[in-house]
Formats: structure tokens, C-alpha cells, sequence
């Protein structure tokens, strides 16, 4: 069933997300992506991750599936605190942190757990990505969030762990890609996730405006998620 369904899935993901850009403009021209169009292809990605978590369910590594298919249900759930269908206030903002937050440390065990199972042990270039990583993530933290605000609140300080959080997730994926190429989807969709919520953070907290810019938040978070989700079903496919 999967070799049908799984591909059936990520072709709707696509149409919903990319045929997004077919909808009409707003007012301001920041958005064409209508929100349902964009909350439904998240919520296809939450079904092709369980997906891969039922198929998975025997392998040795099945706890790696199960994490990232949790971790893409956070993320779902942050997508609706984002758009905000489930808190209306400026609360929104800290829930959506909160559970793309718990869903990146989902990641992040996944990640691990695989990396046990094919036997790849910390190395100076894994570190290294890691360490290099903190590093792009506080310099982001501090130009686009702290430094332009005049009045900082909680929302800027929750922002630094959570920046910090997003870039172990792509340092540790391209820590591990360095050693196995399987990782490299995950290693990619971890810096598109980080890339996205840069333009987001851009967005909030200093009106950044570009044209299509809320387009742009979505074009990278998108297959960021996607890239993750896949890349993890990919990689326990080929376990033997």
C-alpha cells in the first residue's frame, strides 16, 4: 500500500502548497497562499509521517519513525498556533515557538537514534557543524531580533533558545550527512526550517516587507518539513 499512498500523499502536499500560489493577493501583497491550502498540506505531511511510523513499526529503528512523526504533529499544531486558530492574541506567537520547539527536539532524538543504529559515533566534523551552527544561530538571533528592537520583551528572549534549538537540529543533520549521505534531505530540511523562520522572525518582530514575503515563510517551511518527513521514511527504508 505504501509504494501507492505514500507518493499519492506528496504529490497532494505538493498541489496544496505550491498550487497555493495560484490563489489571490491580499492587501498588502505579502500573501497568495489561501491559510487552508496551507494548514491542509501540513496536516498531509502529519499523515505521511505516521505513515512511515505504521510502515516502520517493525524496524529496529521504528522509535526514530515514531519521533519524527510526532515531531511533525508538533509542528502541525504550531502551524495552527501561527495562524491563529487556536489562540487569537499575541499569546499565538509563543504557543507556535512552544511546539515547533518540542517538535525540533523530536527531531533532534530522532536523528540520534539513527545515528546509533548505523553505528556513526561524534566525530571533529560533526562537532564542528554543531558548534558552527550555534553559532550562525545566535548572530541571527542577535541581528534580526535583538538588536533592531527598541523594546525587547519575553517573545525576544524565548526567541534565543529557540533559535539556538533550530540550529542543533540542522548541526547535528549536517554533522551526520557528512559521515552518511541519508542524511542530506534531513541535513537540507533542517536549514530551510531554520532560512524560514529567519524571514518570519524578520516579520514580526521588525515589519520586515518584501513582496510575497508570508509566500516565502511558507516556500521554505514547507519543504523543509517535507525534506525532514521523507528523508527519515527514505533512510529507515534502506536499514537492513
Amino acid at each position: 500500500m505504501g509504494s501507492f499512498w505514500l507518493p499519492a500523499l506528496i504529490i497532494l502536499w505538493g498541489l496544496l502548497l505550491f498550487g497555493g500560489l495560484l490563489g489571490s493577493a491580499d492587501a498588502e501583497r505579502t500573501r497568495r497562499m489561501p491559510r487552508p491550502t496551507r494548514m491542509l498540506s501540513s496536516l498531509v505531511l502529519v499523515i505521511v509521517a505516521w505513515s512511515f511510523a505504521l510502515i516502520h513499526r517493525e524496524s529496529p529503528a521504528a522509535d526514530a519513525a515514531l519521533l519524527v512523526a510526532n515531531g511533525m504533529t508538533l509542528g502541525f499544531i504550531g502551524d495552527l498556533f501561527m495562524a491563529k486558530l487556536i489562540l487569537k492574541d499575541e499569546r499565538h506567537v509563543l504557543g507556535g515557538i512552544g511546539a515547533f520547539g518540542l517538535g525540533h527536539i523530536a527531531y533532534i532524538a530522532a536523528f540520534l537514534r539513527l545515528a546509533d543504529r548505523l553505528g556513526l559515533e561524534a566525530s571533529t566534523a560533526r562537532w564542528g557543524a554543531l558548534i558552527a551552527f550555534w553559532l550562525v544561530g545566535l548572530v541571527c538571533w542577535y541581528l534580526v531580533i535583538y538588536r533592531p528592537s527598541t523594546e525587547r520583551g519575553t517573545l525576544h528572549l524565548a526567541a534565543l533558545p529557540y533559535a539556538l534549538l533550530l540550529a542543533t537540529t540542522a548541526g547535528i543533520a549536517s554533522g551526520l550527512a557528512l559521515h552518511d549521505g541519508r542524511f542530506f534531505p534531513m541535513a537540507l530540511g533542517a536549514l530551510l526550517f531554520l532560512i524560514s523562520d529567519l524571514i518570519l522572525a524578520a516579520r514580526l518582530f521588525n515589519q520586515t516587507y518584501f513582496r510575497w514575503i508570508d509566500d516565502w515563510v511558507w516556500l521554505t517551511y514547507g519543504p523543509a518539513q517535507m525534506l525532514i518527513v521523507v528523508g527519515t521514511g527514505l533512510l529507515l527504508a534502506s536499514l537492513p
